[in-house]
């Protein structure tokens, strides 16, 4: 009898028949680009750990993936599905490369596309989903990250206008963007601004050194009496509200992401442990090795099924936070094991950039701990459990 032929993971369990017609097409269109664009070019993009961030966003704003789960605008207004599918396929080639995507869409244009005045909503949103103008989202602070309500930045009246003071550290797109959407204290709360990155006093500098999401912008952002008129400010919102359904938008794209990072790792060990000749066998054929290869599928099948259902209640307006937690943990936790599992297969090979898994394993210690660390989300998933909260 024949050897059966080798199927995917996501085949073996028919995922593409949870999707529709249009959803495949996105998808097939995304993982297309990134086969021909992105791929060839990403190991020398994080060797280096420069990339041509603008000149990316401009093909992806032709593509209509900025801000493309936003109606309206020169938004493309897909389904949330849709999105977290393109953001699965981006990160199969790098973490970074989706987080381009996710900041400038779901962090940036969302807050203005949610909270924003009209004015700032037809000045902003085109040129972002064009990618003729990029954003950045200024919210963590050097010492305040999972703890946002002790930020140091501030915004105090000066007659009609704002003076804003501080610094956010950490902020993908920081040092490239056009526009920051920051968020302050002022004597009302916390409160939203837009702040063309061209007014005096504002700076931003690259973060470089990085070990992870070395293909991806990261900068520090200094407000020195950053003067802002009176209609800078998001006027829809105020407190913490607004930046936490911002940071929700970006989990969700997250929870999807991550799944493209493992299908790679997945994918890479897999053919390297059918071509590996070890002891006159390859060693996929060894029961170790299949034994790692079977949990690793199991796991990112069931991170898969969890995304999708998720992307349902999001399009039907029923997702909750809490949920958006337990997506985020278990996906970044999976995929993270997925990608040092698929390293041990690929023995000493797999710490090079030839190939791909040690790169996704050291993009992904960032995603575990960024749009709020696994303790964050523990607490969280166990409040909603509880009804009691662990937090103080």
């Amino acid at each position: 009898m024949s050897e059966p032929q080798p199927q995917s993971a996501l085949d073996l369990i028919d995922a593409d028949s949870l999707l529709s017609d249009e959803e495949r097409d996105i998808r097939d269109t995304v993982r297309a680009f990134v086969l021909s664009e992105i791929k060839p070019n990403i190991a020398n993009w994080f060797e280096t750990g420069d990339f041509p961030a603008r000149d990316l966003a401009k093909r992806f704003g032709e593509m209509g993936l900025l801000g493309m789960h936003l109606e309206g605008y020169g938004c493309a207004g897909t389904s949330a599905t849709a999105y977290g599918l393109a953001a699965l396929e981006l990160e199969a080639a790098d973490s970074g490369i989706r987080s381009l995507v996710s900041v400038q869409g779901s962090l940036a244009m969302f807050a203005i596309w949610k909270f924003g005045s009209e004015e700032q909503k037809n000045e902003w949103l085109p040129k972002m989903a064009d990618g003729d103008a990029i954003g950045c989202f200024g919210l963590t602070e050097a010492d305040f990250g999972s703890n946002p309500q002790g930020m140091l930045t501030n915004a105090k009246r000066s007659g009609d206008d704002w003076i804003l003071n501080g610094s956010k550290m950490w902020i993908t797109n920081g040092s490239i963007a056009d526009v920051a959407v920051v968020w302050a204290q002022t004597e009302d709360g916390i409160r939203g601004f837009v702040v063309p990155t061209n007014s005096p006093g504002f700076s931003a500098t690259a973060i470089k050194s990085k070990l992870s999401l070395r293909a991806s912008v990261t900068s520090e952002l200094v407000f020195s009496d950053v003067r802002l008129p009176a209609s800078a400010v998001l006027p829809n919102v105020t407190g913490l509200k607004g930046p936490m359904s911002c940071l929700n938008e970006a989990r969700f794209g997250i929870l999807f992401g991550v799944i493209g990072a493992a299908r790679d790792c997945l994918e890479v060990a897999t053919d390297y442990a059918r071509s590996r000749i070890q002891f006159d066998r390859p060693i996929a054929a060894f029961q170790l090795t299949q034994e790692k290869l079977t949990n690793m599928a199991l796991e990112l099948q069931k991170s898969y099924l969890l995304a999708i259902h998720f992307g349902r209640l999001k399009d039907a307006k029923k997702l909750r936070p809490e949920q958006i937690s337990v997506g985020k943990l278990n996906n970044v936790r999976e995929a993270i094991e997925i990608a040092r599992t698929a390293r041990t297969i690929l023995g000493a090979n797999g710490v090079t950039l030839e190939y791909s898994v040690m790169r996704h394993a050291n993009n992904l210690e960032s995603v575990l701990t960024y749009e709020g660390t696994s303790e964050i989300h523990l607490l969280t998933i166990g409040r909603a459990l509880t009804g009691i909260s662990a937090f103080r």
